[in-house]
């Protein structure tokens, strides 16, 4: 069979108390932010790129290594690399005279007809076929497609430097990770009433407002202090559009992290697995570590392009 209905849940490893998840996480944070910081600092247009890419790369192998626990046969050969192109040449023209409007939308129809011409090497039971192609395409735009928002970002208003969007991705990062980190706190102290069980039995209504309450800290803290740092329109108007709008892009940006944390718990428990993977202690994989960026880098992406338009 190409899947099955019901495919056995990943036996999950022994719990770790609430104390060592914490400092597990902590420090994975840490050595996180010190990977960051260190391609911020460098200023090199290729460390930023060069990151990003490693991460949609082991993300990529990540999901289809979920699929394959979920008993869903794919084309992970084809999966990872249609991402791996799709990057490097999104790379090369960020790096060179800019993205071409095909782009995209060749490579949608290369994930789509591509998964569909392999599917047609192998006989048709029952629904597999079907889900393989849909889990194939959705994969691509998923993670190679909407990650690499954070790369489009970079180089999104013209400015001096090799990075003029640096700090903007910076923002992003921050009020995204804020949420999530003000969820678990804020959940993990005080939480009692459960948000959606059915999806994530760990979320609580109240870890949802320290969400919200920590996002706004970080975008409005960070605007604060590195205001001069993010570039301006030509018009002279600033990136982000001024205190109202940095309140505005907190909220919203924080909701849609939630929504993307919540996405992969329904992906994970659709394929009953538990974990994307074990690359970072204390988080999971880089799956779990990406999946709220995958909906706030574009849509801030989408809101300095509609301000600039």
């Amino acid at each position: 069979m190409d899947a099955r209905t019901n495919p056995p849940m990943t036996p999950a490893p022994g719990k770790d108390s609430k104390a060592v998840t914490f400092v597990k996480r902590t420090a994975s944070t840490l050595g996180l932010w010190a990977l960051v910081t260190a391609a911020f600092v460098s200023r090199l247009d290729w460390a930023y790129v060069s990151l990003i890419g490693l991460l949609v790369m082991l993300a990529t192998v990540e999901y289809v290594r979920m699929l394959k626990d979920g008993g869903v046969r794919g084309f992970p050969g084809f999966l990872v690399v249609l991402s791996l192109a799709y990057s490097v040449g999104l790379y090369g023209f960020l790096l060179g005279d800019g993205v071409p409007v095909w782009f995209d939308g060749i490579a949608i129809f290369a994930a789509m007809a591509g998964a569909f011409a392999l599917q047609l090497r192998r006989p048709i039971e029952g629904n597999g076929p079907i889900l393989a192609v849909a889990l194939t395409l959705f994969g691509f735009v998923y993670i190679a497609f909407l990650f690499n928002f954070a790369a489009r970002l970079i180089f999104v208003v013209p400015g001096p430097g090799e990075v003029p969007g640096a700090m903007l991705v910076l923002w992003g990062i921050a009020v995204t990770k804020f949420t999530d980190m003000g969820a678990y706190i804020v959940g993990s102290a005080i939480g009692r009433h459960k948000m959606i069980p059915h999806i994530s039995p760990g979320k609580t209504w109240q870890g949802f407002g320290g969400a919200i309450a920590f996002a706004l800290l970080a975008g409005c803290g960070l605007y604060a202090l590195f205001r001069d740092d993010m570039p301006n329109f030509s018009t002279g108007l600033h990136v982000l559009g001024g205190w109202p709008m940095v309140v505005v892009l907190s909220i919203v940006l924080s909701l849609a992290a939630v929504v993307g944390d919540l996405a992969e718990s329904v992906l994970k428990r659709s394929l009953s697995v538990k974990d994307s993977g074990h690359v970072l202690p204390g988080i999971g994989g880089a799956l779990d570590l990406i999946d709220s960026l995958c909906f706030t880098l574009p849509l801030l992406y989408l809101y300095v392009t509609w301000v600039a338009g």
